[in-house]
């Protein structure tokens, strides 16, 4: 383990969240929670961006977060961010500001990524994880659907309703009124009609609430004497009746309801009041564990070269029928034409640029299963849009950026930065499906990549191998024709065999 602490951040579209853990072995023990109500997803208008001052709140808590964090190393550190950031029109721009305050950088995970994640986390807090167990996450934003089973997801689904958008939408200014609530619990239903009937089927042996909806509604019932324990259908009933009393959110008078969770409180209320209807729940417990808590766990097994993102790459070459055996050639070709270019990089960079190359290359024929003509195009589809458990959405489009790129015109990642390692990542995968197109197992091709002191590359290859080779030999000149055009010298040096002098 090369270290014994690691930290998650949460941006959450109500609060950015920070744990510390200590890990012991496959266990991790918090040690340090920060807390930050930024409500991001309120700063988010109609026109899908966010303003100015969620913005500046945001980049203020990360701030503070970046200082609890100085001194971590990078890999010790994951920071994910959930679904204001996946809506929100203006994220990369905001995220280029929000990396530099945090000091470290952030994912933009999918919702059902989401799921996964805070399966994790509520998993690892259960006392009986052998139990089939429906999690339910309600978060500003969106709200996470799990059935799982021993650490392993067997449904998961992210809706897009959460406590935020829902208070804003059914009870703005904190006006508590029955059609309202009404109103709300029947778009929820609507949602969660969809889903309902596949839950259903697989069924579970308990109830989970996780996060601050959820713990709220916990400690109000339980603090009111309004539940015997956990969350329960009747104890919902009469806090629906206390808050159509109220009428308004400033006059709920309820021991156990924090201040910082009352102006999304009657959002979270309505969600969870129509999940019990539409589930026909009666009780839930509350779990501790959470996203954070997942993001760290799944940290701790990419330490112990469990990563989940292997397993994936993995299930999708099986899944689209890639030749696996072939795909392994390309891939294995590709990282030792990368190794010497990143020589003087430190080994954290190398190890990363070398996995993306590598599941790249493993993946980089998939599209093969929709239609062989312009295949790397079907290929980029998939990884862009697919559900990848363990991988953000940054790292699906990056490896689908790598995939488009392994064959044809250069121009269609001619936006991509100049200075970028994709572009080492392209020329490699490029290179090695080229030499590998016979998909005979040949052994080690003798080709190797040189930088020269101009910035361009030397492709050096024997002499006497590629006169036996006039396709590749083809193919190679085609290759610096494209990488010419966008300016980018690629050069193909021959080796003549060394003269045998007589008498020496």
């Amino acid at each position: 383990m090369p270290q014994e602490l690691v930290c998650a951040v949460d941006l959450g579209s109500n609060s950015f969240r920070l744990m510390v853990g200590r890990v012991q072995g496959d266990q991790i023990y918090p040690l340090d929670n920060l807390k930050e109500p930024v409500r991001l997803a309120a700063g988010l208008g109609a026109d899908k961006m966010l303003d100015a001052a969620s913005q500046a709140r945001a980049l203020e808590a990360l701030r503070r977060f970046g200082e609890r964090l100085r001194g971590f190393p990078g890999e010790g550190v994951r920071a994910v961010a959930t679904n204001a950031l996946r809506v929100a029109k203006n994220s990369p721009e905001f995220l280029i500001e929000a990396e530099e305050a945090l000091g470290f950088p952030i994912e933009v995970i999918a919702g059902r990524e989401e799921a996964r994640l805070i399966y994790v986390g509520v998993a690892h807090t259960l006392p009986d994880s052998a139990q089939q167990q429906l999690v339910v996450d309600i978060g500003g934003g969106s709200t996470e659907f799990i059935i799982g089973r021993n650490f392993e997801s067997l449904q998961l689904e992210s809706l897009y309703m959460g406590c935020v958008s829902y208070t804003l939408r059914y009870f703005p200014n904190g006006v508590i009124e029955r059609g309202a609530m009404k109103e709300a619990e029947m778009a929820a239903r609507a949602q969660l009609e969809a889903i309902s009937h596949a839950y259903r089927e697989t069924g579970w042996d308990i109830a989970v609430g996780s996060s601050g909806s959820a713990k709220a509604l916990c400690d109000v019932l339980e603090m009111n004497s309004l539940s015997e324990g956990g969350i329960t259908r009747d104890g919902l009933e009469k806090l629906r009746a206390l808050m159509l009393r109220a009428g308004h959110i400033d006059n709920l008078r309820l021991e156990g309801l924090k201040s910082d969770r009352l102006p999304v409180f009657a959002g979270g209320f309505a969600i969870m009041s129509a999940l019990f209807k539409e589930f026909e729940l009666e009780h839930m417990v509350y779990s501790d564990g959470a996203l954070r808590l997942g993001v760290l766990y799944d940290l701790l097994g990419r330490y112990h070269r469990h990563d989940l993102r292997d397993a994936t790459v993995n299930n999708f070459v099986r899944r689209y029928q890639a030749d696996a055996a072939h795909a392994r050639r390309v891939a294995d070709t590709a990282l030792r034409l990368l190794a010497p270019l990143l020589a003087g990089e430190d080994e954290e960079l190398r190890e990363s640029e070398c996995r993306f190359l590598e599941w790249a290359a493993l993946l980089h024929e998939i599209g093969q299963s929709v239609a062989h003509s312009s295949y790397h195009k079907h290929t980029a589809y998939i990884l862009a849009n697919a559900d990848m458990p363990g991988f953000s959405r940054m790292d699906q489009g990056r490896l689908a950026r790598i995939a488009l790129a392994h064959r044809g015109k250069l121009e269609r990642v001619q936006a991509l930065d100049p200075h970028s390692h994709d572009w080492l990542l392209i020329l490699c995968l490029r290179l090695a499906a080229i030499m590998h197109r016979s998909r005979a197992a040949r052994g080690e091709v003798p080709l190797r990549l040189e930088r020269e002191k101009s910035g361009g590359f030397l492709v050096v290859l024997p002499q006497s191998w590629l006169q036996n080779a006039p396709l590749t030999a083809a193919a190679l000149h085609d290759e610096e024709q494209h990488w010419g055009r966008l300016g980018r010298p690629l050069k193909l040096k021959l080796q003549r065999p060394a003269r045998v002098v007589e008498g020496a």
